[in-house]
């Protein structure tokens, strides 16, 4: 598979790849759009499929010399999308077939060669911030609102959640956010060290493509073995991330999600149990 492979229309639903070629050889960026404009971009099940493999083949492909990721429209991501997590509350096969999705997006996005650059704007959930922040720069308008929502939906913040928030802003922070669900902009996301750069929003993706340019023109072995290396902090965290997505996953089998996820459709706060049997 090659760069141009990569880029055939409707084999990732709910993304658009788009390759940019930088050099004679033909080696160049891919720009990866996640596109759902109607649900501002929100992940259901394909989506979340394609979200996952993508990285798996662009470490394979040939001529990627960087990946840009990015939302269409008014946002990154809003997250998963009602019917997917209604599924996943409800069907034992769905729920193990998305925990393997799950699990596996992180360690193909740790473990693709490839640099990765994130153009993080409006909401960014779920899935999408799963990507935006594991990506090896991640750039953030100043207006972005990035949410990690798991407890307001009744379940343990699980996805990329334990494996890197403490590692880019510290435990004190992440338990603040991740505890509360409180959301971070871009500005205080460069402040606490979550994303690499903040910049104004009319700006963001011309400051995106910089640095992917940068890292496209860049000697590939240098810039993919010192990734390879760095992300071994991330895979020392490997038990702690698998912890957390089995505890999330196991609280999709509880009453707190269907809760949870009723309150966000009629849009009202949660009323979840006084009490927990732990």
């Amino acid at each position: 598979m090659n760069l141009e492979q990569l880029c055939v229309p409707g084999a990732y639903p709910g993304l658009h790849l788009q390759a940019h070629d930088l050099t004679e050889s033909g080696s160049g960026i891919l720009e990866i759009v996640i596109r759902s404009e109607k649900t501002l971009n929100s992940v259901n099940a394909e989506a979340h499929r394609a979200l996952t493999q993508v990285w798996r083949d662009i470490d394979a492909a040939a001529g990627v010399r960087c990946v840009l990721i990015r939302g269409e429209g008014r946002g990154f991501s809003s997250g998963g999308d009602f019917t997917l997590i209604e599924e996943m509350s409800s069907d034992f096969t769905a729920l193990a077939r998305v925990w393997r999705e799950a699990r596996d997006l992180v360690y193909n996005v740790v473990n693709c060669g490839k640099p990765i650059v994130s153009a993080v704007h409006g909401p960014c959930v779920g899935a999408g911030l799963a990507v935006a922040l594991l990506a090896d720069v991640s750039v953030a308008a100043k207006t972005a609102r990035i949410l990690d929502g798991h407890v307001r939906l009744g379940v343990a913040a699980g996805d990329h959640a334990a494996i890197i928030w403490p590692l880019l802003c510290g435990l004190n922070k992440a338990k603040y956010h991740l505890l509360t669900g409180e959301p971070v902009s871009g500005e205080e996301a460069e402040r606490i060290g979550l994303v690499s750069l903040c910049v104004p929003d009319d700006e963001l993706l011309d400051r995106s493509w910089k640095v992917a340019r940068k890292l496209a023109a860049g000697s590939p072995t240098a810039i993919r073995w010192t990734k390879y290396a760095l992300n071994n902090w991330l895979r020392t965290m490997g038990p702690t991330f698998d912890a957390s997505l089995a505890l999330e996953f196991l609280g999709f089998t509880g009453p707190d999600v269907k809760e949870g996820l009723s309150s966000l459709r009629e849009k009202r706060e949660p009323k979840f149990a006084a009490d927990a049997p732990i």
